[in-house]
């Protein structure tokens, strides 16, 4: 009797050690393969494959140091995010195999780790507690080195983009050319001798070119270029006003033998510098601007005689002392900005100044990428009507339900625009003299009417308005004892720059995207709130047409009066006026009552949005695990 519980005990302890040493193997093998499975629904740990082509393309090895503090003094926040780092640092040498040596190291206060970070450009952080924390990388290869200095989780969406970038820059250091072509002064100006004696200077680059200097070589091209050089890697065109076909011909040329181009059109330019001075009405915006010839081969519409009104993403500007609702000025933010793509994922607000609209459908072999776009709560109004004030827009604004599409990029095999080759004029010229050259390569147009598609899948990115660059609309400047210094207003700068910075580098890394977490927008109060609005405008606009009514009366009644009466109101006139002031606080009323039913409305679904997802779900989760608990107990005890 006594043998029988040994030998149940014997076996138990063989069949524990059994299942151990399943479970040491399974971890083992498991962690020998590194399998790694992307559940989510928009693969947020899946490398893309703009940084598969990049780290496939390395012809040596590059060399990626990752600074980390461990143990206690790392926030626990920062810790996580660390891993994260680390894994998808995994997932790169696992891509990139003996072409990408990843070295860890955890710079502890005064070490030789510590050193060695700062030496590499990677900087510590200050917790709370007061203790250095690191968080970094330098990506080198030979003498090239670049380096994040702190990887920020607010950031995580860009993680894989600013990683790719940097080895793309080591890989290739050599700095682009970026030409800019543009009929507003973005260079500056001169001043004008006879000018200069009644005290005016001349003007300074915009803020756009001297920052764009800092990186790249870039270089003007004339507005009325029939050849874009060789050596420009991205082209900037800025309200090409009047743009010849010629031109229009080098840049098909330029876009077709491999450049990139970053086109802002206009609907109604107010930097443009031609704009006319009217007494009555002040300064005159100019007249917009397109490349009508380029547009339309690529199937693409630009509205630029009519600008974008948009209720929701209007702003307030002064008129007089008085701040006045400009529904045509926009200030683009939330879902009307692209939080998927990398060159918008991190701006929060763009200022559109008297945009147009861009329409139409991308012809075959063409993709549509909308950067920029207004709500559906939106219309096309005129732009000379747009400038004399936004009062009338507002009083009369009738919504299209449609967005209107305000920057795009397009990405594919682009075919001319001029299939019968080069348009009359100079470029043939420049092709006649190539061919008799013997030094130089021939040009397009000495080859048989200049390219017909792409070499290479090519990127044009539009953009519906030009002033959006202008320092006006982009920066406050302060002088200062040091110089003048410029504060950005907004990320106007910012996402031009990221566009450059991503057409001047690698191609491949326009194919990457943005690393955005997965979140779902609480849309139905917007929604609510915009219907309110609709609700309100009506309103507002029945109370002013009731009031003009009532005044327009007034005035008839006034027109009848004898002229010893001119002073004295007749009991008509005293009644009308009593009937509008009546109805003037009749539709106040209301007007006080509906924000509170809706305020209401709002606050009502609010709450019981979060009581179903902080109570009643989990409450529902914790009552379903009690009853399978109770009936697998009861089953038990039955046994």
């Amino acid at each position: 009797m006594k043998q029988k519980p040994l030998e149940t005990i014997l076996y138990s302890g063989i069949g524990v050690a059994a299942m151990l040493l399943v479970i040491v193997a399974v971890n083992v093998i498991a962690g020998a393969v590194n399998a790694r499975f992307d559940l989510t629904e928009e693969k947020l740990f899946t490398l893309s494959d703009g940084t598969r082509a990049i780290l496939g393309n390395l012809e040596s090895p590059v060399t990626i140091r990752y600074y980390q503090t461990r143990g206690e003094a790392m926030p626990v926040y920062l810790q996580i995010y660390a891993q994260r780092v680390s894994d998808l640092l995994d997932e790169y040498r696992e891509v990139a195999g003996n072409n990408l040596i990843i070295e860890k190291f955890d710079p502890q206060p005064d070490s030789d780790a510590a050193d060695a970070a700062r030496i590499n450009g990677v900087e510590p952080r200050m917790t709370q507690t007061g203790d250095p924390v690191y968080l970094g990388l330098v990506v080198s290869q030979l003498d090239q080195k670049d380096a994040i200095p702190f990887l920020t989780p607010e950031e995580e969406n860009l993680l894989e983009y600013n990683i790719t970038r940097r080895i793309a820059s080591v890989a290739n250091p050599e700095k682009g050319v970026i030409g800019v072509m543009s009929g507003l002064p973005v260079f500056g100006q001169p001043a004008n001798p006879m000018m200069m004696r009644m005290g005016q200077q001349g003007s300074e680059p915009w803020t756009l070119i001297s920052e764009l200097q800092r990186d790249f070589e870039v270089r003007e091209v004339d507005l009325a270029a029939e050849r874009i050089p060789e050596d420009v890697r991205v082209l900037v065109v800025i309200h090409p006003k009047d743009v010849s076909d010629a031109t229009q011909y080098a840049i098909d040329q330029f876009l077709l033998r491999g450049g990139k181009v970053i086109a802002f059109l206009d609907a109604m330019s107010l930097s443009d510098p031609s704009s006319q001075q009217n007494p009555m009405f002040g300064q005159m915006p100019g007249g917009g601007s397109s490349l009508p010839k380029l547009l339309s081969a690529w199937g693409i519409e630009f509205e630029n005689s009519q600008v974008v009104a948009d209720m929701i993403y209007k702003m307030q500007l002064m008129r007089g002392n008085q701040p006045a609702d400009a529904p045509t000025f926009l200030g683009v933010t939330g879902e009307g900005i692209n939080s998927e793509d990398i060159a918008t994922s991190q701006i929060n607000e763009v200022w559109l100044p008297f945009a147009g609209a861009f329409s139409g459908t991308p012809v075959s072999g063409l993709t549509r990428t909308v950067l920029l776009k207004s709500t559906a709560n939106s219309q096309l109004v005129d732009g000379f009507m747009a400038h004399m004030g936004g009062e009338n827009i507002v009083n009369e604004f009738q919504s299209s339900g449609n967005e209107q599409t305000l920057a795009l990029r397009l990405q594919g095999n682009f075919k001319t625009a001029f299939p019968q080759g080069p348009p009359d004029g100079g470029a043939e010229e420049e092709g006649d003299a190539d061919a008799d050259s013997e030094t130089e390569e021939p040009s397009e147009a000495s080859s048989g009417g200049g390219l017909k598609e792409s070499t290479a899948p090519g990127v044009v990115v539009l953009f519906a308005d030009a002033d959006m660059l202008a320092d006006q609309f982009t920066v406050r400047q302060y002088q200062t004892p040091f110089g003048r210094v410029s504060q950005s207003m907004n990320g106007n700068l910012s996402l031009a720059q990221n566009l450059v910075e991503q057409l001047a580098g690698d191609a491949n890394l326009i194919n990457l995207r943005s690393r955005a977490s997965l979140s779902r927008p609480f849309t139905v109060v917007k929604e609510m709130e915009e219907k309110a609005q609709e609700k309100y405008r009506a309103q507002l606009k029945q109370l002013q047409d009731d009031r003009a009514e009532a005044q327009r009366r007034i005035n008839e009644l006034q027109a009848q009066k004898q002229p010893d009466q001119r002073f004295i109101l007749s009991p008509e006139q005293q009644q009308e006026l009593e009937r509008l002031r009546n109805r003037e606080v009749e539709a106040n009323q209301k007007l006080k009552e509906l924000r509170r039913e809706l305020r209401k409305e709002a606050d009502s679904l609010v709450f019981w949005t979060k009581f179903m997802n902080i109570v009643l779900m989990p409450a529902g989760v914790a009552l379903v695990g009690v009853v399978l608990a109770v009936v697998k107990r009861s089953k038990t005890a039955a046994k």
